[in-house]
């Protein structure tokens, strides 16, 4: 099928979405900023440490750009393959199947495409020499999103573990376990958690997760300009070497890729979401001046001494700091089952089919507590935060956020790339920047790790 016969017949996908309870541009603009904020906004400060001050403010923002142009090109490609299926909505495999999510929506005339439907219909509808892998790219699209999400999972059981910790060991003197015992006894709560069946039920948690993380900024800021702050020693353009795990952090920060047609799908008015004054731009552009003034002010308060969550380096002797500490355990902790949900998703869709009617609820029931045991394992190996965050972030972030993207962009308009084919050079080096990060980013990170375990056994 080719493109131009596909969309000789007028079909708006907007017209025929069926969203029971859409959502406004303001509470879609909530969601947005709500999904991309968490433990990579904690984060961010000790990015800023890794690259310098200077360096880190315009790196964040061109990064900023380069994400949001990739969230804004995937989201347009599946509108376009939705016009070819004629389905109102296509989510990220089936675009990466058709290509590119508003233009996917066109081609296969069908309302909605969530991330792999879109990666999907990208690929059935580009170069014929491709369209037989259209299949495999829709599992490539969902495995990236599976192991993206575990490895937040491991992040937030991490991050929860440090935390409690750190108040055990000031507070509770006669215990004194390394993290992975606390990594361990976490597994209990996730896993009772994470039985919670329906998105629904979550719902509660997520709003006292909101309130618990707005707390926790607030303190932060607190303690940044609680006192004045030095800037004369601070690096104005850091070690070129760790230049990759700065580019590692702030990618993890700033990707919600994962969450992006979740949003639009479920918006009132999706042809609000794109545009110069569109949802996902004043999105981006508030995450990236929140990110720019925590990492910017958090680097000149804590220097070289910053840790992967910055409520880390908060002091443990003063009852506001005590609070920010519990408050963002609780916060990821509550969080934890709305990331897991899409990982338990992903399983149910390949599994459920080949079970039998009868086994359905204890194979949830095991799949959910293995998932968790995994994601925890990880940390329990692996106890070290900005580590993981980096590895997360160079490795399955830049392949979901940049390098998907830009590939499936291509493929959907390879008959109409633009005069001088600069839409594909342009893709060109979106998936080169996704790869330098991601190969950077990673060996930087694996010599780090290397470094932390010999220095463990010495």
């Amino acid at each position: 099928m080719d493109i131009k016969d596909s969309i000789e017949e007028d079909y708006n996908p907007f017209e025929h979405r069926n969203v029971k309870k859409p959502n406004s541009d303001i509470r879609s603009l909530a969601n947005l900023i709500k999904a991309s904020l968490g433990s990579g906004l904690l984060a961010i400060p000790l990015a800023f440490a890794n690259s310098g001050w200077v360096l880190g403010i315009v790196c964040t923002v061109i990064i900023a750009f380069i994400c949001c142009h990739c969230v804004y090109i995937f989201v347009q490609t599946s509108h376009g393959c939705c016009r070819v299926v004629r389905k109102p909505l296509l989510g990220y495999a089936e675009t990466c199947q058709v290509q590119t999510s508003h233009g996917c929506c066109r081609v296969v005339r069908k309302p909605l495409l969530g991330y792999a439907e879109t990666c999907q219909v990208a690929f059935q509808v580009g170069p014929k020499q491709i369209r037989p892998y259209a299949k495999w790219a829709s599992i490539f699209a969902e495995f990236s999103l599976v192991f993206t999400y575990v490895g937040v999972c491991c992040i937030f059981t991490v991050l929860i573990a440090d935390s409690i910790k750190q108040i055990f060991d000031r507070y509770v003197t006669t215990v004194d376990l390394p993290v992975e015992y606390y990594c361990l006894i976490l597994l209990i709560p996730l896993c009772l958690m994470c039985q919670i069946r329906y998105l629904k039920w979550l719902a509660p948690f997520s709003l006292l997760a909101n309130i618990l993380l707005v707390a926790t900024f607030a303190i932060c800021l607190y303690y940044i300009f609680k006192d004045e702050i030095n800037f004369a020693d601070k690096k104005l353009i850091g070690d070129g070497a760790r230049f990759p795990v700065f580019l590692s952090t702030v990618i993890f920060a700033m990707e919600g890729m994962g969450v992006v047609m979740p949003v639009e799908n479920s918006m009132k008015k999706p042809q609000h979401f794109l545009g110069w004054g569109g949802v996902l731009v004043i999105a981006m552009t508030l995450i990236m001046l929140l990110y720019t003034t925590l990492g910017l002010f958090g680097y000149f308060r804590y220097g070289d001494a910053l840790r992967g969550s910055i409520t880390l380096n908060l002091p443990i002797d003063d009852w506001p700091a005590i609070c920010a500490k519990v408050f963002i355990a609780l916060s990821i902790l509550f969080t934890y089952p709305l990331h897991f949900y899409v990982v338990l998703d992903i399983f149910t869709k390949y599994t459920e089919p080949h079970i039998k009617e009868n086994y359905k609820s204890i194979t949830q029931i095991v799949a959910r507590i293995a998932v968790v045991c995994f994601s925890g394992g990880i940390g329990i190996a692996l106890p070290m935060l900005e580590q993981i965050i980096n590895i997360v972030g160079a490795f399955f972030y830049s392949i979901l956020g940049l390098i998907i993207p830009g590939i499936i962009e291509t493929v959907f308009r390879w008959e109409n790339l633009g005069k001088y084919n600069w839409i594909l050079w342009k893709n060109i080096l979106i998936i080169l920047f996704g790869l330098g990060s991601l190969i950077s980013g990673c060996i930087v990170t694996v010599f780090d790790i290397i470094e932390k375990l010999n220095s463990k056994i010495e």
